[in-house]
């Protein structure tokens, strides 16, 4: 898929998971929603790398404060 913004949203992609959705906000969301999960960018850099994009894990840094 073409994505005219692609360049623009690597500048601020966190996500250091190598995929071929990666800069393609579009394709990135829809495949993580389908899993029942959030994009790397809904999480700070450090919580990024574990790569859990649980939208439970999501809340618990939530509560944390830490999002």
């Amino acid at each position: 898929m073409d994505c005219n913004n692609k360049q623009k949203n690597l500048e601020m992609c966190n996500c250091t998971y190598p995929c071929g959705k990666k800069g393609t906000c579009c394709e990135c969301i829809h495949y993580h929603r389908s899993m029942g999960e959030l994009p790397a960018c809904y999480f700070p850099d450090d919580a990024e790398k574990t790569y859990d994009r649980t939208i439970g894990y999501f809340v618990k840094l939530y509560q944390q404060g830490k999002i």
